[in-house]
């Protein structure tokens, strides 16, 4: 039996490097809100030259990154566009309604597809009846419980569509780096047709707290003004923007091993009888699957999987998502594998495998 516990529920339950703490315990500080962290202004310089931006802001949260980002972009009354399944939308605590004050107007994605035609039926000018369109969204990867890609050419049909109306374009990149691994292009590459954008240092990148805003000099100016007005002004903040540069600097390119990971576990539970899951949708680090067994019921495979010190999360009734990260091993990923096998008695498995 395994010992180790097997925490497939998010990326963000990964404990910080030893290497982080040691960042941490070595970072020159200053006050921050006052500009005079040099740890923060080498983390937020590295981050805005990764992603081709002019500059960056490091945030508490990506949840805050995207608040402040609305707060930024829109104005009280006017309206918003993104998909259903956005973060921003979904699980932001009401944010977009109660921090800036605006309409979301939401539209389906279907395969992880940007339709510039639904973008740009759904974009008002504004009149005496019908708020203004004051922002169009883009999730990359789309919808956390999936993690599907949008390509950079599907991007640029977007912000084609944006400059017709001239509007800006905020990406959630929050798993941007995942994208980007999984496609085989540059952070730059998933950023040029944005006006703004965000990522998250604590998951695929492992830190343990932090995210990092990004987009022109005079926005990054507003969302200064506006994560000082949410409380999020920092003083020695360097201890969280150490880690931030270790793992730029060390964590991108091994993001490659956790979306194979992913792919290994998902190939591995695709073929049981009674999963449900589409191999296709496995693009990034995110395993998502339904339970087709009369038999079985997400409470219950969560609470079999715990008693085998597996750990997943119930996203629906009969619905699982797993995560797999750095702290993920290979024999991680085998023994999930064949602890689902032998849970739905999967024969041919178990013949194969027996001694």
């Amino acid at each position: 039996m395994k010992n180790r516990n097997i925490d497939l529920r998010s990326d963000t339950v990964t404990l910080p490097k030893p290497e982080m703490i040691k960042a941490i315990a070595q970072a020159e500080l200053g006050d921050d809100i006052l500009r005079e962290d040099p740890t923060v202004k080498k983390l937020e310089k590295k981050a805005a030259e990764i992603l081709g931006m002019e500059d960056a802001l490091l945030v508490i949260s990506g949840t805050m990154a995207n608040q402040i980002a609305l707060m930024s972009l829109s104005q009280r009354g006017e309206e918003v566009i993104m998909g259903y399944n956005s973060h921003m939308y979904n699980l932001e605590g009401a944010g977009i309604a109660t921090l800036s004050q605006v309409q979301v107007r939401p539209i389906n994605i279907i395969n992880g597809y940007y339709n510039p035609k639904d973008i740009e039926d759904s974009i008002s000018v504004g009149d005496i009846q019908k708020p203004k369109t004051a922002l169009i969204c883009i999730e990359n990867p789309y919808n956390l419980n999936s993690g599907v890609n949008i390509t950079v050419e599907n991007m640029r049909q977007v912000k084609e569509i944006a400059n017709k109306y001239n509007i800006p374009v905020y990406l959630d990149g929050a798993r941007i780096f995942n994208a980007a691994v999984a496609m085989d292009v540059k952070p730059v590459d998933l950023c040029k047709h944005v006006d703004a954008m965000q990522f998250c240092l604590t998951k695929g990148l492992g830190c343990p707290l932090g995210s990092i805003l990004a987009g022109n000099k005079d926005f990054i100016e507003q969302a200064r003004v506006n994560r000082q007005r949410l409380g999020g002004g920092m003083r020695q903040a360097g201890i969280i923007a150490a880690p931030g540069i270790y793992a730029l600097d060390q964590m991108i390119e091994r993001l490659e091993q956790d979306n194979k990971g992913a792919k290994q576990l998902g190939k591995g539970i695709a073929s049981i009888p009674g999963i449900e899951l589409n191999l296709d949708s496995l693009q990034t680090n995110i395993i998502s699957f339904s339970l087709t067994s009369e038999e079985w019921d997400a409470d219950r495979l969560v609470k079999y999987l715990n008693n085998k010190n597996i750990q997943v999360k119930k996203i629906g009734s009969r619905e699982i998502r797993m995560i797999v990260h750095y702290q993920i091993t290979e024999s991680d990923i085998d023994y999930v594998i064949s602890i689902f096998n032998r849970l739905f008695n999967n024969e041919n498995y178990i013949m194969m495998h027996s001694t």
